[in-house]
């Protein structure tokens, strides 16, 4: 008889349906069981945490639990990147923080990438790595002055032998796209299979003798105090951690009632093309398979998987009322066809080529757009959430803080302003919900604007400074 569960879980991504991993869930928790560490989620935060404690510290005992299978969330489901780009951006953290700062937290993501490529190759990990570098790209006059702007920005840092600057025929020379005017491209950026990245890393720690529980959903998180260890208690069973109880489950944070206002869930979603035939990829060029993105606000993210396909990503449902994460938001065919329909207006060789797979999830986002990266001793939590579409490379470094913090041994980057930041909540309903559907339509009004009339974003809209990060 076939396994209906492991069926539902691989139609959740392209990239879970081919990880080449057997989906069927392992056991679910049962009954009581204290150890050192109590991780929740099983996405690549947590398990990163896992697999840095497990190498220096094998004397610690690890157990995670995942609601539904490990990868089914944004680790699992995401477009590939492995990048040094940040969820705050270089001039906000020029502006928070000052340029010093700035250049380190910049650091540590190009460190970060370089990390993720060296336990890849340590542990002999066959996730389709592949450091092509990454291109952001305008399709109009209008984006020129942008890419300029971050250029700027860049240089500001002390960043720029990591970028060149790229004229449209240099650009059309690597991919050829309708409208190409420039781009700016960054050497340090990678694309990946994350599906078999999150799979891999899963099956790595538990030979490190991390526990994994799956179908185990976490009800409640209590603190700890003195000797009393920190619980989660879940459907069928408690978890109890000397140490340290990690809550790790980004966007999904925002379904625990003490965390409820601490990310808003934004959906982000994907369409796949069929595999590409060889006189189409002759048409568009994109050998070096480079990560690829554009000025727009409304953010669109493309790689060339190794199977000669097509991703197109861009934002997804817009946010729901309560920051409700549904199913049912997962498979929109209005931004399904919307994305669909950009894609071949970028590509118009894909006119008559078939999109195969479409999917979607929500990241988390941060009231401030700072990733949190915790740890109370005292209370026994720690914490790890707020990538904002940064995900693969900004989870390496979660899990590295979280392990130095945990094991009480700071490393190069317990400085950083995320580390033992707590952002501000976002705010209650009905101002969340009114708050973020005025910026998504604000957004999507100035691209359409820009691209009508070849007025490029002036951050002159309120929409404009109210994402401004």
């Amino acid at each position: 008889m076939p396994d209906d569960s492991k069926t539902d879980y691989a139609h959740k991504s392209f990239w879970l349906e081919t990880c080449g991993d057997d989906l069927t869930p392992r056991v679910s928790l049962e009954g009581s069981t204290t150890v050192d560490v109590a991780i929740v989620g099983g996405g690549l935060s947590g398990l990163w945490t896992a697999y840095y404690l497990a190498k220096s510290h094998p004397d610690l005992s690890i157990a995670m639990v995942e609601r539904d299978i490990v990868g089914f969330g944004a680790s699992g489901r995401n477009g590939g990147w492995c990048t040094p780009k940040f969820s705050l951006t270089p001039s906000g953290a020029i502006r928070r923080f000052g340029i010093d700062t700035a250049k380190r937290m910049q650091a540590a993501m190009y460190e970060s990438v370089d990390e993720v490529e060296r336990v890849i190759q340590e542990e002999n990990l066959d996730v389709h790595w592949h450091r092509g570098g990454a291109m952001q790209v305008t399709l109009g006059e209008y984006g020129v002055p942008i890419l300029e702007k971050w250029m700027k920005m860049y240089a500001a840092l002390g960043l720029e032998s990591h970028y060149q600057w790229w004229d449209a025929e240099e650009a059309a020379a690597h991919v050829r796209i309708v409208g190409l005017r420039a781009a700016l491209y960054n050497r340090d950026t990678a694309v990946l299979h994350p599906g078999r990245l999150v799979r891999q890393l899963a099956r790595t720690v538990e030979r490190l003798g991390v526990r994994i529980y799956e179908r185990t959903p976490a009800l409640r998180i209590k603190a700890g105090e003195g000797e009393r260890p920190a619980v989660i208690e879940t459907d069928r069973g408690r978890l109890e951690a000397r140490l340290a109880a990690v809550i790790a489950a980004e966007a999904y944070v925002s379904e625990i009632r003490t965390f409820h206002r601490a990310v808003v869930p934004i959906y982000s979603s994907i369409v796949l093309t069929e595999p590409l035939a060889d006189d189409v990829w002759k048409e568009i060029g994109w050998a070096g398979r480079e990560a690829v993105g554009s000025t727009r606000l409304s953010i669109d993210y493309l790689q060339r998987t190794a199977d000669g396909r097509i991703l197109f990503g861009g934002r997804g449902e817009p946010y729901h009322y309560g920051s409700r994460i549904k199913p049912q938001y997962e498979s929109s065919p209005d931004v399904t066809e919307a994305l669909v329909r950009l894609a071949k207006t970028w590509f118009p060789v894909l006119k008559d080529i078939r999109f195969t797979h479409a999917w979607a999830g929500p990241l988390g986002v941060p009231r401030d757009w700072l990733p949190n990266l915790w740890y109370d001793p005292l209370r026994k939590l720690a914490g790890a959430w707020g990538y904002v579409g940064q995900g693969v490379s900004t989870t390496n470094l979660a899990g590295r803080v979280l392990a130095g913090l945990i094991a009480e041994k700071e490393g190069e980057w317990a400085d950083l302003p995320m580390v033992q930041h707590t952002s501000p909540p976002w705010e209650p309903e009905p101002l969340r919900w009114l708050g973020i559907r005025y910026v998504q339509a604000g957004l999507a009004r100035v691209d359409r604007q820009a691209e009508m009339t070849g007025r490029g974003p002036q951050g002159r809209t309120l929409a404009e400074r109210l994402q401004e990060h």
